[in-house]
């Protein structure tokens, strides 16, 4: 028999509304109340002071290490945004805008940064996991909690968040061959900021875009300017609708830049440039939208002052509480507690030997 070819008509779009020169495409423009606007603008500017607290806190060695978001803002922010209380959110480890969105306090995350589990409380009433640091691992979760939904009958959704390196994981591929051939309510948030750790994206794919490896799975796939809220806004509203109608999942590529380190133990001067980071920050998603804003009379200066002033007296009352709250937290005894049923023998010296140590002066801090 001779070769034909198969034809696939499929074609990846790319969108961008308001780029970063603030220069904004009116006939693309969404339809955004006002209110939704200034709320989004006032959890950006949020996430922003927070990250930046958080690095000084790290600096200071009064949290551990943390990942920060600095650059990624739009992207989480522009997605979250369509979710309601009984959707379902599964963050990676780098999702503070869209996890302070969904109702996480700053003292909890202050706390989860100090290592206590605490920080990772999350009340019944909130459909949101944890963050899961291995790379990926989250996707199928978030697969499994759409597909639930729709044999419940409901119209849930459940996004999921990832950077451009768990697309080289096989979760990612496994999760999104299951939603599509099931149709399961999933928005899979990629966002791609160039850079697996120092991996950089050239050294993990061939593809052109991220977003074309949703036509293999056969679900929609669309690349935006993860730095235009705007742009992403409107991709995770076409997103979401199509998933809560019933039918099925997409594949959202935010093009975003991660400004920072990947987490406060890592040098990125070792593996990236100084120019390419300056190009990048020109780009920043935050003075953008507040162009857009200003342009559209619902922003000044003295009010984005109000609001900035606002903002860093709620992190200073956050700091000071999450401290309090972990001056009061139990006995370091307790860490080798709930891990095992019946706690294995080198567990038992451990536990034993903390102890001598607490009693022959720990508790004045010299553990040796």
């Amino acid at each position: 028999m001779p070769r034909k070819k198969i034809t696939i008509s499929e074609k990846v779009e790319y969108l961008s509304i308001l780029n970063e020169k603030g220069q904004l495409d009116k006939k693309l423009e969404p339809d955004i109340g006002e209110d939704v606007l200034l709320k989004l603008h006032r959890f950006m500017v949020l996430a922003r002071k927070f990250d930046e607290r958080l690095l000084n806190l790290q600096r200071q060695g009064r949290i551990g290490t943390f990942p920060p978001i600095k650059g990624q803002e739009a992207a989480q922010l522009g997605t979250i945004a369509h979710l309601r209380a009984s959707d379902w959110m599964v963050p990676a480890f780098r999702e503070t805008a869209a996890e302070l969105w969904r109702g996480k306090s700053l003292e909890n995350i202050i706390i989860y940064n100090n290592g206590f589990a605490e920080g990772v409380d999350i009340p019944e009433d909130r459909n949101d996991l944890p963050i899961s640091v291995p790379v990926g691992s989250q996707i199928i979760h978030a697969v499994g909690l759409g597909w639930a939904a729709k044999y419940r009958q409901k119209d849930d959704v459940a996004m999921t968040f990832f950077g451009d390196g768990a697309t080289s994981e096989g979760d990612f591929h496994e999760g999104l061959n299951f939603a599509a051939v099931f149709q399961a309510p999933v928005v899979f948030v990629c966002q791609n900021n160039h850079w697996a750790i120092s991996m950089p994206l050239s050294k993990q794919t061939r593809s052109k875009t991220l977003a074309q490896k949703a036509i293999a799975y056969g679900m929609p796939g669309i690349q935006v300017d993860g730095n235009d809220i705007l742009a992403v806004f409107s991709a995770a509203q076409e997103a979401v609708q199509r998933a809560r109608s019933g039918d099925g999942p997409t594949l959202i590529e935010c093009v975003t830049y991660r400004l920072m380190m990947h987490t406060t133990a890592d040098d990125p001067k070792r593996y990236r440039t100084d120019e390419e980071v300056e190009k990048w920050s020109k780009r920043d998603p935050l003075p953008r939208f507040q162009k857009y804003l200003m342009d559209k009379g619902l922003l000044s200066e003295d009010k984005l002052n109000e609001i900035e002033s606002q903002i860093m007296e709620e992190i200073q009352a956050a700091v000071e509480g999450a401290e309090k709250q972990m001056a009061a937290f139990g006995d370091p005894m307790d860490m080798f507690d709930h891990a095992y049923a019946e706690m294995p023998p080198y567990l038992k010296e451990q536990k034993a030997d903390l102890a001598r140590e607490l009693s022959e002066g720990g508790e004045e801090g010299d553990h040796g």
